[in-house]
């Protein structure tokens, strides 16, 4: 294994360990709906053993956590935001958006698609960021307004 793949499965190892901790279930069970031996397990939470994108996915799911977001923002040396996400419904909004992102970017640009530049990603990243504010802002105003005219 190279360093890189080495740094990514000791940061993987560690927040698969705190999904296991965080989760309310005991490991011999979590090691069970993953498929894999509890000795297995416990070598993965060590880092003593690589593991796959797959069997990561498997371990966070019987955790409860969101699977896609904790492997996306691991690799995206998010690890505290992983941690963090996971059980939360962060976790679950970028589990979803992440799924349905590559589609929508699909359908909705069409043959653009090939205009775009990576030097974009960072200001689009804080439209969408900014949009989502502002919608969460009009819903509780208008919770707000619902209330008060009753």
């Amino acid at each position: 294994m190279n360093q890189s793949a080495i740094h990514t499965n000791a940061s993987l190892a560690r927040v698969l360990t705190h999904a296991i901790e965080k989760s309310d279930k005991p490991r011999h069970q979590i090691a069970s709906e993953a498929g894999v031996h509890r000795e297995t397990l416990l070598k993965i939470m060590r880092g003593e053993r690589p593991i796959s994108l797959e069997r990561a996915m498997l371990i966070f799911e019987a955790c409860g956590a969101c699977p896609h977001a904790a492997i996306l923002l691991t690799i995206a040396g998010e690890e505290m935001l992983a941690c963090e996400w996971m059980h939360r419904d962060m976790g679950a909004f970028l589990d979803e958006f992440m799924i349905a992102l590559p589609g929508q970017l699909d359908r909705t640009l069409g043959r653009r698609v090939a205009e775009l530049r990576p030097r974009w990603a960072g200001g689009t990243s804080q439209l969408v960021a900014k949009l989502l504010a502002r919608h969460i802002d009009d819903l509780a105003n208008r919770d707000i307004a619902m209330a008060l005219s009753r």
